[in-house]
């Protein structure tokens, strides 16, 4: 029985960049009854909470959420659960659903898998390309729920928006009175967490002293950078 657990021995080669990244399982319907559209900041405030679990339980270096979506860096020097696959994948998973759902008061579940890069380049090139995700999905996001909510069904937002621009999205925001390059960062970013150390002062009751100690926490960050500057954010922290 044991040697028919298949995939119980794949593990995440030595030395490889590791990121873990788990997606709510039917957030569109989940998310559509239960929140505000295209953005609600209950919403990401829950994501934040499942990221920062993550990113603690897995004792990553990076975390990086936007939409539905939490994506957390694993180092080379990383040996967690044995580098197993399974483990990576299906404790993940439960963390991020358990951290949720616990924050929300109500069930929800997600999904995980594994990226694996040779190099920080690949790490920043990945990072990159979630955050491209976040800006196109924020803008489509924007056009759809302000046709829905000017009485649009879904199917005529869609085909309003199918084969669309980039500039024409705009202009259809721009047209009525939204700026999509002043809306709140996070949105059109997403949001990043990372350690941070800085001196907590206590008292010494034996010496009767004020102390200093490093300690370290989650910083989350609401307004990343984005192309270049967010790559060098990145690397900065990762490498």
């Amino acid at each position: 029985m044991r040697e028919r657990e298949w995939f119980h021995s794949l593990v995440v080669l030595p030395g490889a960049w590791t990121i873990v990244r788990v997606d709510g399982r039917g957030f569109s319907r989940f998310t559509e009854k239960r929140f505000d559209k295209p953005f609600d900041p209950r919403f990401s405030a829950l994501m934040v909470e499942a990221a920062q679990a993550l990113l603690t339980e897995l004792g990553g270096g990076y975390a990086y959420t936007e939409s539905d979506e939490i994506s957390v860096v694993l180092g080379p020097e990383f040996d967690l659960f044995g580098r197993e696959v399974e483990k990576l994948v299906s404790l993940s998973a439960s963390i991020a659903t358990a951290a949720f759902t616990h924050a929300a008061g109500e069930p929800a579940c997600f999904d995980g898998r594994i990226w694996v890069g040779t190099g920080v380049d690949d790490v920043v090139d990945y990072l990159s390309w979630r955050q491209a995700d976040a800006s196109r999905c924020a803008l489509n996001g924007w056009c759809y729920w302000t046709l829905r909510n000017e009485g649009h069904t879904p199917r005529q937002a869609t085909e309003v928006l199918r084969g669309a621009t980039v500039s024409a999205k705009n202009e259809l925001l721009f047209a009525r009175d939204i700026n999509f390059n002043e809306l709140p960062a996070w949105q059109r970013r997403g949001v990043g967490l990372w350690w941070e150390t800085y001196d907590k002062t206590g008292h010494d009751p034996i010496r009767g002293v004020d102390v200093t100690a490093a300690r370290r926490r989650v910083h989350v960050e609401r307004e990343l950078p984005m192309k270049d500057d967010y790559r060098d954010l990145v690397r900065r922290l990762v490498a």
